[in-house]
């Protein structure tokens, strides 16, 4: 095995650990001592040992002299846990190929600083896009203090997300249906709005074979129409959140605060997207799925609030100028106006079509 190898093998680590991290980064970490891997391990939950405590632990005695190959910049400061570049001197590990590094204020470099300081040689960049790639989400919430967005949409053949009866159920297949609850597992947030609870009372969580983590559910509604007795108020699967607006009836909102719902009480009537998720970056949130409807796609298409498109499309023609489409609103005016996007995965899932794009 060469450098790129052991990297390589890094990177796997942390990218089992989807979902599960949050609001840290995933991070892989691999020893390597006279051409045999002595220790290996991934941050498995916030709070707990880092993924280079991990391989440090399991390789003992053998770390010193050791290289050690680590998807980002081993931290640098006193949080949760102490600092893996302390652990990574303590070692007496010789050599450390980092892949990229960390972005946030308090490490930024400093964590390699201090290592090649006590005598450390420390490469930096080896497979950095593909490990990049595997916290963009970490990387955007860091940046930016606000949550990492995937607006997810199914549609037939010809755009529609329902007939002009309202029939939605179901336009994808099977295999899609089970693809999106992988993608609900990986988010921390899965948001609607009123409209859908009303309409389809969804329980929006995740039901994957293996398990998997529910989401915190997020619902869009300005003036508190959300039902009572709807799933989301009362089945306690998991935390729920109620964004809404100025005008919201108060004796509304100690009616859903009795019953375990947060409300979100913005400064205005209507619900700015913008100032919606950083209420949510503030809890922590790092990435929202957003699942519609077709109105809240809108509004988060007119305000560039994404950085994620997943869009499924099934081989079938519904027509009908009235039928719904996945993208409401008042819509984008100007062609020049639009959000560029490049496809970066296409998959067949069943007889239906997934396409992954991002902003460029």
């Amino acid at each position: 095995m060469n450098n790129q190898d052991y990297m390589a093998l890094a990177i796997n680590l942390a990218r089992a650990t989807e979902g599960q991290t949050s609001p840290n980064p995933r991070v892989g970490a691999v020893l390597v001592k006279d051409g045999q891997i002595i220790g290996m391990g991934a941050h498995l939950k916030a709070g707990e040992p880092h993924a280079e405590v991990h391989a440090v632990k399991m390789a003992g005695e053998k770390a010193e002299g050791a290289t050690l190959y680590v998807t980002l910049e081993p931290c640098s400061h006193f949080g949760k846990t102490p600092p893996c570049s302390n652990l990574v001197i303590e070692s007496g590990i010789k050599k450390v190929f980092v892949a990229c590094v960390d972005p946030n204020p308090l490490v930024g470099g400093a964590g390699i600083r201090k290592m090649r300081d006590a005598g450390i040689e420390v490469d930096v960049g080896l497979m950095e896009e593909e490990a990049k790639a595997l916290n963009k989400v970490f990387f955007h919430y860091i940046s930016t203090g606000l949550p990492y967005v995937t607006l997810k949409s199914a549609t037939s053949l010809d755009g529609k997300i329902a007939t002009v009866t309202g029939e939605s159920k179901w336009i994808t297949g099977e295999e899609a249906r089970k693809d999106v609850h992988h993608f609900r597992h990986a988010h921390d947030a899965i948001l609607v709005g009123v409209n859908t609870v009303i309409k389809d009372n969804p329980s929006l969580t995740t039901r994957l074979d293996s398990g998997g983590k529910n989401p915190i559910r997020v619902i869009l509604d300005t003036t508190l129409r959300t039902p009572l007795d709807s799933r989301i108020v009362n089945d306690h699967a998991a935390d729920t959140i109620i964004v809404t607006g100025t005008d919201a009836d108060p004796e509304r909102v100690r009616q859903f605060s009795e019953r375990g719902i947060e409300i979100i009480k913005l400064e205005t009537a209507k619900i700015g997207i913008v100032d919606m998720l950083k209420k949510l970056g503030d809890r922590s949130i790092t990435s929202v799925y957003v699942e519609g409807g077709a109105e809240v796609h809108g509004s988060f298409l007119k305000e560039k609030a994404f950085q994620q498109v997943i869009t499924y499309i099934a081989p079938k023609l519904l027509g009908g100028k009235t039928a719904p489409t996945a993208y409401g609103g008042k819509g984008i005016a100007r062609l020049e106006d639009t959000v560029p996007l490049r496809i970066i995965d296409v998959k067949q899932l069943g007889q239906d079509i997934r396409f992954i794009a991002e902003p460029e």
